[in-house]
């Protein structure tokens, strides 16, 4: 099976491969360019190709109404404007826009978001997960009788982190509702329907907010079907059909941003944090990184901006209240080392891949390691470290199930990978961070539900001090049984590069 590009999930036979609070400013290791003499209007070039940048400004209200007069006499149109955050979304043609907005005073980063002209994108076929048939009769019958979902004996997941038990307790606030930041998500689902929130829910593609009805589902239900995953694992209701969510009461929102060809662009995730902002939603779960590059190094003007336009979007969504949880990736990476290397970017095709030697202190996953966000590893049904699962001391903020086809589970559950929702009303297994990330996104909506006076960072302080930390491995670590050594953790019982401060615990969350 294929997997889909860029997302923080991996099928059975393949593999994908933080400070709490920060003040607005540039991400780490770039400082904002001295103000220059403003561009003489001249005519732009219109000769390139047609990209999409994001401009980065001051916020007031006059150097807002300069930039964007800027933009158009760059021979640019502006998709929309973010004053709030000093984010503007353009187009352009001419191949040295970016560089003719950054002269502009009051302009502190701006770049292209990808490689590849804006084209209509034709979708490719990449594969389906595996799914799974509804147990019929005196199976169904035993697992209903006993309380469960009838596809829950296969959820070896929700035990591992106790929301099992968790749910008997406080299955949640109808007034907390989790953001799903993917690539849509089926609403008409058995599983989901009961629980889905559509006036919090649209699609931000554009990078800019469409609210009309159903634009937040997926494009190809065979294709993008990671966004109704995640959701699942969050917030599938106890319905008495098919499987439960972490937080099977909590509300769950989509609010797509991959296109068509399964690429998530920066102005799509500015636009996403946004709407999460401003529509109340208390939790986002962001099981991707920004397309088109791995990385984004603050040395290079157009992936500096990148980073710093998704950065702002994220704190404004923090500071309104949000709790924003993301995916590690699995690559396996150390991203607290000295040297990483990327050789899947730019992957947007718009010229081809380069090996790249990235350094950690300069080259930031987004938007797992931005300020503010928690970021998850994945764990396989033993409680160990996920053999594909990037880890890291300082970087890993908390651990939770995301599936591991070398640890395999006892029966009934069999499958080491993590089950839930997909398009169409089935189900089926997979596994990466992605699943990892929408564990801690439903535990963190159960802490939201218990305490729903708290900030953002009380609730990332109540996730990692209930943690269960399993402590770095006696052994050398192993994750796939070939007798190499394929990952060192470092740190303490208490906090380490594997697990953070440990594996969630859905059990402490509802008992306050």
């Amino acid at each position: 099976m294929a997997h889909l590009r860029s997302r923080r999930h991996a099928l059975l036979a393949v593999p994908v491969g933080l400070a709490l609070t920060a003040s607005l400013g540039l991400l780490p290791g770039v400082a904002a360019a001295a103000p220059q003499a403003a561009p003489v209007a001249q005519q732009a070039a219109t000769d390139g190709p047609l990209l999409s940048y994001v401009v980065n400004t001051a916020t007031d209200r006059a150097t807002v109404a300069r930039v964007k007069k800027a933009v158009t006499e760059s021979g640019g149109s502006i998709v929309t404007a973010y004053a709030q955050i000093g984010v503007i979304v353009a187009h352009s043609k001419n191949p040295d826009f970016a560089k003719a907005l950054r002269a502009v005073p009051g302009v502190q980063s701006a770049g292209a978001t990808r490689t590849r002209p804006i084209v209509p994108a034709a979708t490719t076929d990449v594969g389906k997960p595996e799914k799974v048939k509804l147990p019929k009769g005196a199976a169904a019958a035993r697992q209903l009788s006993a309380g469960a979902e009838p596809l829950e004996g296969l959820q070896w997941d929700l035990p591992a982190i106790k929301a099992d038990q968790a749910a008997k307790v406080n299955p949640g606030s109808r007034k907390v509702t989790v953001g799903v930041i993917d690539t849509g998500v089926d609403d008409t689902h058995p599983d989901l329907a009961p629980n889905f929130s559509r006036a919090q829910s649209a699609s931000c593609v554009s990078g800019k907010a469409d609210t009309g009805a159903g634009s937040w589902r997926p494009y190809d239900p065979d294709k993008d079907y990671h966004g109704t995953h995640v959701a699942g694992t969050i917030a599938a209701a106890r319905n008495g059909v098919g499987v439960a969510g972490v937080a099977p009461n909590v509300k769950v929102s989509a609010i797509k941003v991959s296109n068509k060809e399964s690429l998530f662009y920066a102005e799509s995730v500015v636009c996403a944090f946004v709407f999460a902002a401003e529509h109340d939603i208390a939790v986002t779960n962001n099981s991707y990184f920004v397309d088109p590059w791995m990385f984004n190094c603050a040395d290079d003007p157009d992936q500096q901006a990148i980073g710093e336009s998704v950065r702002r979007a994220s704190k404004y969504a923090q500071d309104k209240g949000t709790v924003n949880v993301a995916s590690a990736g699995n690559s396996n990476f150390d991203l607290a080392g000295k040297e990483i290397t990327d050789t899947s970017s730019p992957n947007d095709k718009g010229r081809p891949a380069q090996t790249r030697k990235i350094d950690p202190s300069v080259c930031l996953d987004v938007p797992a390691q931005l300020p503010g966000v928690v970021t998850v590893s994945a764990t396989g049904v033993k409680g160990q470290k996920s053999y594909y699962s990037n880890y890291g001391l300082g970087q890993i903020d908390v651990a939770a199930p995301g599936g591991d086809k070398y640890q395999v589970p006892d029966l009934p559950a069999k499958d080491g990978r993590i089950l839930s929702t997909l398009p169409g009303g089935d189900w089926g297994f997979l596994q990466g961070t992605s699943m990892a990330g929408p564990h801690v996104a439903g535990v963190a909506a159960l802490l939201k539900s218990a305490h729903p006076k708290s900030s953002p960072q009380e609730i990332q302080w109540l996730l990692k001090a209930q943690a269960d930390n399993p402590g770095c491995p006696s052994a050398p670590y192993d994750g796939d049984g070939d007798g190499k050594v394929d990952a060192v953790c470092t740190g303490t019982k208490n906090v380490n590069g594997f697990y953070g401060f440990g594996i969630v615990d859905a059990l402490d969350a509802v008992r306050g």
